[in-house]
């Protein structure tokens, strides 16, 4: 990793973790970065600007009508200086002025006015943290560009325990390098992801589903439009946000998906499958809604729906890689090797759902990736971290079947 040369602008607000950016600024300076640092007056009680100017060799701005070390508007200097600007720890207070336009202090002032990606490490109670104002607040920032890094779960120095905690800097670091030295290894290749759960109606207004979020399919399509992919996501219902600057296939049921798979697919050069589509199916949609029988039971037969996956399987063209996912509750290993061979997939990534921090809608996950020629483990990490090392485990597929 090398950031020589680099110029960073760090925000620092005030809460607990602030000591931490202490350390991620010795760890961007000792990879070559240059580093400027912005605290709010907030930031000052946690940790003394000296500490900052010592370890990064700059001055730290905290006031806004401080005078400069040179000639210029120093919120306007540093805005157009940086090649990333960081924002950590974020606090709830500083995402909701960013969110909003707010300008009224040194670093709100200057996020405003660049135009460098920004990556926000938020921290905070898990409270605020899960409060709909904050989360609407980065659904906000998330549609402008903003890139988050955590934040992590554990104990928070509050005393509760849950999500809130900001992320370690060595994973800032990392995130900041993928930011300034990003991978275009998927340039010049079309990528297919499909996301989320299917809906089977049963009438105009109850349906059949399961609880995919689509977090995992848009994680991969993400990390693969940041590789330089040409990417296309075909989604059914899902919670989580919608990724920019991608192509979007909204379908409903099953049926739908097979369809516009077998439209789209075989144009692609690499086709991920991480909806989880619906197995079943009511055998009868009624068109109107169904009413309560007082005292009567309800019977509701249910029709396999179409296995896309395999159909997918059996379009395949040569030199495409075919992706499946297989969510299981047992017999891991077990069941997503018969579906690697059943679907003529390249690779299939397997998760045992009822892992603690695996599965539908979390934020981490668990995986092993499993190939004809073996299985390799993948701890917990977050869904974008696993992302990319699926598709480096894609692009090593590729690469075997080259020689």
């Amino acid at each position: 990793m090398d950031l020589t040369g680099r110029e960073i602008v760090l925000g620092v607000t005030g809460g607990i973790a602030a000591y931490k950016s202490a350390d991620l600024v010795s760890r961007l300076r000792h990879l070559g970065a240059r580093v400027s640092v912005i605290m709010t007056k907030n930031a000052t009680e946690f940790v003394a600007p000296l500490t900052f100017q010592t370890l990064s060799a700059n001055q730290v701005t905290v006031d806004t009508f401080q005078a400069p070390e040179y000639w210029n508007v120093e919120h306007v200097a540093l805005a157009k200086r940086a090649e990333v600007f960081v924002i950590a720890p974020a606090t709830a207070n500083i995402l909701a002025k960013m969110a909003h336009g707010i300008a009224d202090d040194m670093l709100s002032t200057t996020v405003l006015a660049t135009a460098a990606p920004i990556l926000a490490a938020p921290a905070m109670n898990t409270g605020m943290w899960n409060a709909e104002a904050t989360q609407e607040n980065i659904r906000i920032l998330r549609r402008r560009g903003v890139r988050f890094v955590g934040p992590d779960s554990g104990i928070l120095a509050c005393g509760d325990t849950g999500a809130g905690r900001m992320s370690e800097p060595a994973e800032i670091v990392e995130a900041i390098e993928k930011i300034l030295n990003p991978r275009r290894d998927l340039e010049g290749l079309k990528v297919l992801v499909t996301a989320g759960a299917t809906r089977e109606r049963l009438d105009p207004v109850r349906f059949l589903t399961n609880d995919s979020s689509g977090k995992m399919g848009f994680a991969l399509a993400e990390a693969a439009r940041d590789r330089g992919a040409e990417v296309t996501v075909v989604k059914g219902s899902t919670t989580a946000p919608v990724p920019e600057k991608i192509h979007i296939i909204p379908v409903e049921s099953t049926e739908d998906l097979l369809r516009c798979m077998e439209k789209e697919a075989t144009e692609q050069d690499i086709v991920i499958q991480a909806a989880a589509p619906a197995d079943y199916r009511p055998e009868t949609v009624s068109g109107i809604k169904i009413k309560k029988k007082k005292g009567e039971e309800m019977i509701l037969r249910l029709v396999e729906t179409p296995d896309v996956a395999r159909r997918v399987g059996e379009l395949k063209r040569p030199g495409q890689t075919l992706v499946g996912f297989a969510a299981e509750t047992d017999h891991l290993e077990e069941h997503a090797q018969a579906k690697l061979a059943k679907k003529n997939l390249d690779l299939i990534v397997a998760n045992d759902v009822t892992r603690p921090g695996a599965g539908f809608g979390t934020d981490t996950n668990i995986a092993t990736l499993i190939t004809k020629d073996g299985m390799e483990e993948q701890p917990l990490q977050t869904k974008r971290e696993l992302a990319d090392r699926i598709l480096d485990k894609i692009l090593a597929v590729r690469a075997a079947a080259r020689d």
